[in-house]
Order: structure tokens, then sequence, then C-alpha cells
């Protein structure tokens, strides 16, 4: 059995700014979808079958040509997203093989630099039967809970809490039905699933699994970037 991994990539990244989508702005020369797929394509435990990248409309063509060199044997198949990032998913789910495919990873191109243990991690629950997994780290800064007129209203225990990172892991079947579902307001695929009444696993993930939002990670991206090109 094979795993496929949906790449969302059709978000403008407001925040980040520029004139490109977030997903084709460069660290080190190369864009962060580049990136995303060669740190896929590393974790060779996950057995990659094809990659199914959602890209915003028109823009296909040129993004087909900027992957292929990167995507190697695994096969690359692309398409318009959607409004949301939901959107995106579902359209792309719909080309992932419905036979030969245990495991289906939904990454952001906005974390380049997953590790591969990281990956493979996510894949290995996955197929020990965990139906939905998710990489987390833990919460290190105190979090409030405020009301609308900004007042707190708590101090949740930090200890319980942790951020989500991606590649979210799925079994397949259940993903497809997830998003079948409503997916209003979810910001991520594991939430789809908490909706279903599926337990979520969750594994160790990596500070080095940042999610590229801002013009100041675009530093952080290429710091960590020239760590792993010195011998």
């Amino acid at each position: 059995m094979s795993t496929a991994a949906i790449i969302p990539a059709a978000g403008l990244g407001l925040r980040l700014g520029g004139e490109a989508p977030k997903a084709l702005r460069e660290v080190g020369g190369e864009s962060l979808l580049v990136h995303a797929i060669r740190g896929l394509r590393a974790a060779t435990a996950a057995d990659l079958a094809c990659f199914v990248v959602a890209v915003p409309p028109g823009t296909e063509d040129d993004v087909r040509k900027l992957l292929d060199p990167y995507a190697g044997p695994v096969a690359l198949l692309i398409v318009a997203g959607g409004a949301e990032r939901t959107d995106s998913v579902r359209l792309a789910l719909e080309l992932v093989p419905e036979h030969g495919i245990d495991c289906v990873l939904v990454h952001d191109a906005a974390r380049p630099f997953v590790p591969a243990e990281v990956i493979e991690r996510v894949v290995a629950a996955v197929r020990a039967g965990a139906p939905a997994v998710i990489p987390v780290v833990p919460v290190t800064d105190t979090i409030k809970r405020v009301d609308a007129a900004g007042l707190v209203v708590d101090t949740p225990d930090r200890s319980t809490l942790v951020a989500v990172q991606t590649p979210q892991g799925f079994e397949p079947t259940l993903l497809r039905r997830a998003h079948n579902g409503d997916t209003a307001g979810a910001t991520d695929d594991a939430m789809l699933c908490e909706r279903l009444g599926v337990a979520v696993q969750t594994v160790e993930g990596s500070q080095d699994a940042f999610k590229v939002t801002r013009p100041r990670d675009l530093i952080l991206a290429e710091s960590i970037l020239a760590e792993r090109r010195t011998p």
C-alpha cells in the first residue's frame, strides 16, 4: 500500500505580502512549494505514490512545469483550488486513487521544512490503525481566553494544550467522509474528523515544521535552510 499527499496551495497569503501566491514565494532561491515537495519525498518510509497539488486557478501549467523536476517517480497531479482551504482539499481528494492508497497526507506548502521523521511518524500511526493523526508540539506561551470586549475569561492549563502542524494523516475513507460533511469554519482536516466523533491521535512534531505566515517567518526559514546546507 502507498501514501498520497495533498498539498493545498491555492491561498494568496495576504499576511505574507508580495505579488506571488504564498506557496510560490521563495526561500533560498526556491519556492516554498518546491521545498515542501522535496521534504515529503525525503520521507522514504511513507511510500509516496502521488502528489495532488491544489493551486490558484490559472496557474496549473506553470506549477506543473515548476514541480515536475522534483516529483521524480511520484505521480504529480495538479488541480485548480477553491475559495477556502477545505474546498481545495476536497477538490484534490477527488483525484486521489481509490485503490492502493492506505494513507492520505494533507500538508501545508507553507510548512516547507518538516523533518522526514515527523512525516514518517504520521504515516506509521495511520498504518498502525489510527484513522486520523496530527503532529503536535507543546505550547510554551501562556494562553488566555478573552470575550468580545477583550476581557480575560480564563487561563487554560498549558500542559493540556498543543500546537498543531502538518502533514496530517488520514485513512482515505474517513477523510472523504469528513469532507462530505459540514466544513464551515474548519481550520484543519482533523477538525472535520472531530465533528464526526472520530478520535484524533497525536504524534511528536518539530519546531522546524513552523508555518510561514508573515514576512519575518521568511527570515527564520532562510536560517533553517542555511543550517541544513552547512556541511
